[in-house]
């Protein structure tokens, strides 16, 4: 036994006696400790990771000596690696490989030394993410959360097919990632593992210096000896180190500053920052070119078997060979569509035979088990035919090789175009996360609070309460408090407010946001998974996760169809087969060369074949390819409406001119644009904007703009300068008061009119007097009313959600003719308010436009982005406007609602098949008409089914616009509103 040395913290402290003299002399060199801690022996780097870690409350510890006794007899057991008791806590944390021991043994061991082991105390909820592979339908993830469910410590499992995870919670001192990889892998599927616990407060650093094990150990206690590390993944092969921790105690300047200072002489370790790379896109595409080249090489197989099957024999005499006969009778024909089938039923069609075992392993038919049946009976059958016709010289029979390798081409189309039309929803997180900068500017200070130095740092080593520098026009790294400076920051990624918001000592900034103009010294408060950012990411991910496609609807019908079409072809099989042993029937009826058994067998294929769901599988995925509608089986009744860049242009523009002086209207629009052109303010570039406008509409030729002298920026309040010989003052009533400009009753009336429309006034005063003022606003899009009246007439409500003020919300509420509205709401506000709706029944659609919106977005049964907004809002969104024009939200709704009676028409064709088709196959017609439909006619029906529902959804091209806005008013322009 050996018995733990004094800890680092001890070794602290005796260095600080060095230092600080005397009064470091009264404190004791050993802190009291409640716990002794028994280390068995050294692991290894690989059983370190094998390990787990459970607690116990233990009762009747009375002293030392019981400690020592339960520390001994556990460190005999085989599987436990190291004990440590706490007498005076009546706990112990016990590490353990469960390949040698579980749980339930250990407590029996305790309990067998007489102490009491009292209830299970909860352990902390791991978490981990999984990518899965081999999905085919909404059964399969079900499958998988069953399958994961059943694993003991599984707490919950939400598999979403939409983007191939999982999301599983599970008590680590139970399972691990690795048995639920295996539980997935029993169900028939691949799983990897993307992540454990939390990945934004995850660190992944590369090692050099490392050249043995030793090192790795000395690099793993190190970490695992860190306030706040709770889990260390080593990569011994490509000298790599996973770091989770706890951004209250450590961050990862720390960590790799804790690796440098393990390293002693002669080996040195240097650790750095090492993004792992990301997989996901390259799997999609992989995924897409590997169903089409499936694709590809079955059409190179399955055309010249359609041609020798059903063309070049209607076309005589250009299909005569095809029946010379080789031996007996069996045909040229018949043996280049056998070579040609075969690689395309085994080879090509390999996944279905692999998807058909597991589903049936699980216990549950899918659709594969309905395409490996139907293949292989017309398959096996023609193979038969091959041999009979071989053997005899009378025998009179019809292949159906085209029908098997038809099948599959048609089944593996509609799984490309599938694939093809899966949104990237993987992309909307990655952009998420980019939005921040790659690099911070980190400073330090001296015990007066003066700056003493400025490290350029990557972001990622960003800590709590470090200070950073932004400079303008640069984006905010993290969550922080301004401590120095002032400035405007755009938030409107977060708000949906047009106007930058003014920041001083004391406000809040959040990171991703772009700082206008001054230079701010920021305290960093939040980091990792704490940021708004962050938050975002995981809304987004929470939601995708739990939407279903539309394909549910087939395999919800595919469920139940494929048990009752095999019942249906067995039993008739036994049907005709019994009663032609029993000559219940007259022999007349079997054809020439055939006996009872084989007129049974055509009768039974045929059933099969013609009920094969490969139009029930293109039902879905052709009607979409041509036009999405993915929430319209939703019937959407409410559209909820972001406002700015949404419902407003999203670009302030100065939309009237009030004069109080008699300065002309250009001169008094210049000097304004004068003191304004150096500021980087939007609203300041709308006015310079609007001077530019008024120059070419008085005729002048020049576009240049003076600049004002002595230019000075009054954070929060507006500029000043000198224009000629003329002070000029542009700015809020704020700056006329502090510059003692007075504000007469006619200015304030305008004002509180400007206000009352959501509009900005911007006051002008030149030499002490105010000369006049610009209204700005953020002008709503011309065909906004329209839209929202046309909506209304579709019995649609329209609500507004915004992160804008009350006031502005409301005018512009009011001006487009929307009732309800929804101000001052933050982005989890705004998926909030989705699913308060969605909680009342209702199938809600958002719009938007921002980073903001993208929570709501895909929280929404159908997310609709603006096609000029952010790449974020648009891979989080159903359905993008390519035109930013807000029309097309009225024909996205109805062309959703068209698609979807388009794909009920679909499901009508290809069911309507199998339910006439499926009594004249079982031979319902051959007794009183002697018309029978053999296999391969079946399989002509069965094609003819494909056909229609491509065609029926082609139909879609033909579709036109219900709305289209023309504006009478022509392009809008302000330069007259004076």
């Amino acid at each position: 036994m050996l018995i733990s040395q004094p800890d680092d913290k001890n070794v602290k402290k005796v260095q600080e006696m060095d230092r600080n003299g005397t009064n470091a002399l009264k404190a004791p060199l050993l802190q009291h400790s409640d716990s002794v801690t028994v280390t068995v022996f050294q692991p290894s780097p690989d059983e370190v990771r094998k390990t787990r870690t459970i607690k116990f409350k233990i009762g009747n510890i009375k002293c030392a000596s019981c400690v020592t006794s339960i520390e001994s007899a556990l460190g005999k057991v085989n599987g436990i690696k190291s004990v440590m008791v706490s007498p005076l806590q009546g706990q112990a944390v016990i590490k353990y490989t469960p390949e040698h021991i579980n749980v339930k043994a250990i407590k029996e061991a305790i309990e067998y030394l007489g102490f009491q082991v009292f209830d299970f105390p909860e352990q902390d909820i791991a978490v981990c993410r999984l990518r899965i592979k081999g999905m085919a339908c909404t059964s399969c993830s079900e499958s998988i959360e069953r399958a994961l469910l059943m694993v003991d410590g599984v707490k919950t499992a939400v598999v979403g097919l939409a983007i191939e995870e999982a999301k599983i919670h599970f008590d680590p001192s139970l399972i691990d990632s690795d048995d639920l990889i295996q539980a997935i892998e029993d169900a028939g599927f691949e799983a990897d593992l993307i992540s454990t616990g939390n990945d934004s407060n995850k660190v992944h650093l590369k090692l050099e210096g490392i050249s043995s094990n030793e090192d790795v150990t000395i690099i793993r206690s190190s970490l695992e000896s860190v306030q706040g590390v709770n889990d260390v993944e080593m990569d011994t092969a490509g000298n790599k180190v996973t770091i989770i921790y706890d951004p209250d105690f450590t961050g990862p300047r720390s960590l790799i500053q804790c690796i440098h200072e393990a390293g002693r002489h002669p080996n040195f370790y240097h650790a750095s920052l090492y993004v792992p790379p990301r997989g996901r896109e390259t799997e999609r595409q992989h995924e897409i070119l590997g169903y089409r080249n499936l694709f590809l090489w079955s059409c190179l197989f399955s055309t010249p078997v359609f041609i020798f099957s059903m063309v070049l024999p209607m076309v005589p005499p250009y299909g005569n060979w095809l029946f010379h006969k080789l031996y007996n009778m069996l045909t040229i024909g018949m043996i280049l569509r056998w070579i040609l089938c075969t690689p395309v039923q085994f080879v090509i069609g390999r996944r279905f035979y692999v998807g058909s075992y597991h589903a049936l392993k699980r216990g549950s038919a899918n659709m594969d088990v309905l395409v490996a049946l139907g293949t292989n009976a017309a398959y096996f059958y023609s193979v038969y035919i091959l041999i009979k016709a071989s053997t005899s010289n009378s025998f009179e029979g019809q292949d159906f090789f085209e029908t098997s390798a038809m099948l599959i081409t048609f089944i593996l189309l509609g799984k490309y175009l599938e694939v093809m039309a899966k949104g990237k929803t993987s992309d909307a997180l990655a952009k998420l996360t980019d939005l921040a900068p790659d690099t911070a500017f980190l400073l330090s200070f001296d015990g007066d609070g003066n700056v003493i130095s400025e490290n350029e740092i990557s972001t990622a080593l960003i800590q709590r309460n470090d200070v950073i520098k932004i400079v303008p026009g640069a984006k905010v790294p993290v969550d922080g408090v301004v401590i120095r400076g002032q400035s405007h920051v755009n938030e409107s990624m977060i708000t949906g407010e047009a106007r930058p918001t003014a920041k001083r000592p004391g406000d809040k900034v959040i990171g991703g946001t772009v700082n206008e103009n001054g230079c701010l010294q920021v305290k960093v408060t939040h980091v990792g998974s704490e940021t708004a950012l962050s938050q975002i990411v995981q809304l987004v991910e929470a939601a995708q996760l739990a939407r279903a496609p539309v394909q549910k609807l087939a395999d919800q019908i595919s469920r139940v169809f494929v048990p009752v079409v095999v019942v249906a072809a067995i039993l008739t099989w036994l049907g005709w087969f019994v009663p032609g042993e029993a000559a219940v029937y007259p022999k007349e009826w079997i054809p020439k060369a055939m006996d009872a058994f084989e007129l049974a067998l055509q009768f039974g294929i045929s059933v099969l074949v013609v009920a094969c769901p490969c139009a029930l599988g293109l039902a879905t995925p052709t009607a979409v390819m041509v036009a999405t509608g993915k929430g319209a089986s939703q019937g959407v009744k409410t559209v909820v409406f972001d406002k700015t860049g949404t419902l407003t242009v999203g670009k302030p523009v100065v939309v009237s001119t009030m004069i109080f002086s008699h300065i002309p209207i250009q001169e008094f629009c210049d000097m304004a644009a004068a003191a304004e052109v150096n500021s980087e303010h939007p609203i300041a570039k709308a006015v310079v904007q609007h001077a530019k406008k008024l120059r070419q509409q008085y005729g002048s030729n020049s576009e240049y703009i003076a600049e004002a002298q002595d230019f000075e920026v009054h954070p929060g309040s507006g500029v000043s300068g000198k224009v000629g010989d003329k002070v000029v003052l542009v700015g809020n009533k704020r700056l006329m008061q502090a510059c003692n400009v007075s504000v007469g009753p006619e200015v304030e009336d305008y004002m509180s009119e400007s206000e009352q429309l959501a509009r900005t006034c911007v006051l002008v005063a030149v030499d002490g007097m105010v000369a006049g003022a610009l209204a700005v606003t953020d002008p709503v899009k011309p065909e906004a009313e329209q839209v929202i009246s046309f909506l209304r007439s579709m019995n649609i409500s329209s609500i507004m959600v915004t992160g804008d003020n009350w006031a502005t919300a409301t005018a512009i509420a009011k001006e487009v003719g929307i009732g309800k509205v929804f101000a001052e709401t933050d982005p989890l506000g705004k998926a909030d308010k989705i699913k308060e709706l969605q909680l009342k029944g209702v199938a809600v659609a958002m719009v938007g436009d921002g980073i903001n919106d993208s929570p709501a977005l895909v929280a929404a049964d159908v997310g609709m982005a603006i096609g000029a907004g952010t790449d974020v809002a648009i891979e989080a969104a159903d359905i993008v406007l390519i035109k930013s024009n807000l029309e097309d939200v009225i024909t996205a709704i109805d062309l959703s609602r068209k698609t979807l009676s388009r794909i009920r028409l679909n499901y009508v064709w290809a069911l309507g098949y199998n339910v006439l088709g499926m009594p004249i196959a079982a031979g319902i017609l051959f007794p009183f008409t002697g018309i029978r439909l053999p296999p391969w006619l079946a399989g002509a029906c069965m094609a003819a089914s494909s056909i229609s529902v491509v065609c029926s959804s082609l139909l879609l091209q033909s579709y036109k616009k219900p709305l289209h806005v023309e504006d009478a008013r022509g392009p809008i322009d302000y330069s007259n509103s004076v």
